[in-house]
């Protein structure tokens, strides 16, 4: 009797490790790609690198860091983030309570009258219960886990909002920036093509050029003079995009004209793994995966028996049919033992669906791993051809600033150059310098976005 009662304690202890119900959990290694990702979570963090730089660092201007600080105190969203934190923190406190006893007060008293007679003796009772489910099968355990990963999941979504919003707030400000520069050189464009108009007016009094060369200039210059309000339409609606970053009612905001702004890191071509594991988003889907394997694990243990224990005790004047007066204590202790019987099915059915939804689950972090590659990548390749593409229009430009004073000064001179060479070369000088200044700030997105892709704004 004894070696069968020893094999069937052997068989149980056998059972439960090979379903896994008190394992932790770990990150799968089937994919190449992820058992780098799990190599980097163990390398040694380089706080120079971009995903560890603080936004400070980062975004020097001194008006821009006014703006992010601003933003960080009124974002609602913001604000929402540390709401779930402090929601999943309250459900691992009460996860974590689950280990101690439940103890219930529950007083009761009673007198009854029956037709004229008198009042019965009073009879009371003052019990205190005590129920403690013992956490023999891991059921408490895996909650405990599942909420625990669920706070750290809920901080990873803090931080990938916390960046959001910072590079949002950057977004705008050097959008706004590009939209100033761009006015003020169509501006200044403009005061040089009035002049213009006024020289071919000057030159066809001299007979050096007819009527059509006056009024083609004109009309050069009521068309650049015609896209100035576009521009101040969109500069209009940024600075309400920035009021809102900001959470604030429309108004004006400065902006700096230093264009100068470059990453205080080294930019190299590939997407290192580390960047990958400090972004918040890649770690929330990990910590999903993680999540649904405790899931799993609470849906393995429901096939398994609940052992409790509980006791009552207290005060009381009732004893069986007899009032006793003054009362007496008493006290009960008790064990069960519930197994799953007839629940069997909904049980296979839960820990099925539990399953499907850790393949999800895995299905997800994996995409999101490649997601977040692709992001890093799409901003590194931006950053580069758009800095060389604003190099080659620098080269353009001042080849076309001198095209603009020769062609000038041939139609100056009357050396068989016509005013449209000169109208040519000034709208092509100006198109260049428009696509220069629009070549910086896609130079500039593509910084932002490569910030906010490896989670930066710490």
């Amino acid at each position: 009797m004894k070696k069968t009662k020893y094999l069937i304690v052997a068989a149980l202890a056998v059972s439960l490790s090979s379903c896994n119900i008190y394992k932790k959990y770990e990150l799968p290694t089937e994919n190449s790609y992820v058992k780098t990702y799990e190599e980097s979570l163990t390398a040694a963090a380089d706080s120079t690198s971009l995903p560890f730089l603080s936004w400070e660092q980062v975004f020097t201007d001194p008006v821009l860091q006014g703006y992010i600080r601003t933003a960080l105190e009124n974002n609602k969203d913001l604000d929402n983030a540390v709401k779930n934190i402090d929601i999943a923190n309250a459900q691992l406190k009460g996860a974590k309570l689950s280990y101690f006893p439940a103890v219930a007060l529950n007083p009761n008293g009673g007198a009854s009258k029956y037709g004229n007679g008198k009042m019965d003796t009073w009879t009371y009772t003052i019990p205190l219960s005590i129920s403690w489910e013992i956490d023999v099968f891991g059921k408490i355990l895996n909650r405990k886990r599942g909420a625990k990963v669920t706070v750290e999941q809920m901080e990873d979504y803090y931080q990938a909002v916390h960046s959001q919003i910072i590079c949002g707030v950057a977004s705008c400000y050097y959008s706004l920036m590009l939209l100033n520069q761009q006015l003020d050189l169509t501006e200044r464009t403009s005061v040089i093509w009035k002049d213009q108009v006024e020289s071919m007016k000057l030159m066809k009094v001299a007979g050096m050029v007819n009527e059509a060369a006056v009024v083609q200039s004109t009309a050069n210059y009521w068309s650049i003079m015609g896209s100035i309000p576009d521009i101040k339409e969109q500069i209009h609606q940024l600075q309400n995009t920035m009021s809102l970053l900001l959470h604030s009612y429309p108004k004006e905001w400065t902006v700096s004209s230093d264009m100068n702004f470059e990453l205080p890191v080294s930019l190299k071509d590939g997407v290192p793994m580390t960047y990958l594991a400090a972004r918040p988003d890649v770690r929330a889907s990990e910590r999903a995966l993680a999540a649904a394997y405790y899931t799993t694990n609470s849906a393995r243990a429901a096939f398994y028996p609940s052992l409790t224990i509980s006791s009552n005790g207290g005060f009381t004047n009732l004893l069986g049919s007899m009032v006793s007066n003054p009362g007496k204590w008493f006290i009960q202790l008790a064990g069960s033992l519930a197994a799953p019987l007839f629940s069997r099915g909904q049980n296979i059915a839960t820990l099925e669906a539990a399953k499907a939804q850790q393949a999800q689950a895995m299905n997800n972090f994996e995409t999101s791993v490649l997601s977040a590659s692709a992001d890093v990548s799409d901003a590194l390749a931006s950053y580069r051809y758009n800095h060389e593409k604003r190099e080659c229009l620098i080269q353009q430009i001042d080849n076309l600033e001198k095209s603009v004073e020769y062609t000038q000064e041939l139609l100056t001179l009357d050396q068989k150059t016509t005013y449209l060479e000169v109208l040519t070369a000034r709208s092509s000088l100006l198109s260049a310098q428009l696509s220069s200044l629009a070549a910086w700030h896609s130079k500039v997105a593509a910084l932002i976005s490569l910030y906010q892709s490896v989670g930066g704004g710490r």
